[in-house]
């Protein structure tokens, strides 16, 4: 290992179908363009406003398998019907370059990945309450009325599960939650984990 390249940063964004980890990353990718965005790949079928290799990496349900099973995926889970996975080889280059790598991963997806990879920062972002997050999935009309149903009422076991991340951000107004995703980032960016052990040698210990 170099050992003047910092280790990079695996920050996990997860959130109920509605909670905003969606705007929340966009909004910091804009914001900061050195930070890098793995795209998860799936089966399920492509929204009109999706972009494949941007939005997600749309595949057959024999090609998802067929890599799984080659061990392609860091972490992958079904859901709803349909399989999403984190390609490894991105993960694994991109922290080896000491990027920063944002990830949008659902409750188990968040799980699994973790257990790969110790050092992910998990980020819970929660609406402000769930009548909120009611009419954030009506409004986005992109389900029918029964999956909306199905949606919220499994938003409200996920909601049950943020104790087990390492931060919770309230997602009211997407510019305070962009900027508190933001301050945990540049905090856990100076966490001395991810400083090589010989790091400041040649800067200081001369």
């Amino acid at each position: 290992m170099n050992n003047n390249r910092l280790r990079g940063l695996l920050i996990v964004l997860s959130s109920p179908s509605g909670g905003g980890k969606t705007s929340v990353y966009k909004e910091l990718l804009r914001r900061y363009p050195k930070f890098k965005y793995s795209v998860s790949a799936t089966t399920r079928p492509k929204r009109a406003n999706e972009i494949d290799g941007e939005s997600y990496h749309f595949l057959d349900r024999e090609e998802f398998v067929k890599k799984k099973d080659a061990g392609q995926f860091a972490e992958w889970a079904e859901v709803y019907g349909n399989y999403y996975g984190t390609y490894k080889d991105f993960i694994d280059r991109s922290l080896q370059q000491g990027e920063i790598i944002l990830l949008d991963l659902d409750i188990q997806g968040a799980a699994n990945l973790s257990r790969q990879y110790e050092e992910a920062v998990t980020v819970f972002i929660l609406p402000p309450s769930l009548k909120v997050l009611e009419k954030r999935l009506i409004n986005r009309e992109t389900d029918d009325p029964e999956v909306c149903k199905r949606r919220l009422q499994e938003a409200i076991k996920e909601i049950a599960e943020w104790p087990n991340y390492n931060y919770v951000v309230i997602n009211d107004l997407l510019d305070d939650a962009v900027e508190d995703v933001a301050t945990i980032i540049k905090a856990e960016s100076l966490n001395s984990s991810r400083f090589p052990e010989r790091y400041f040698e040649n800067k200081f210990l001369k």
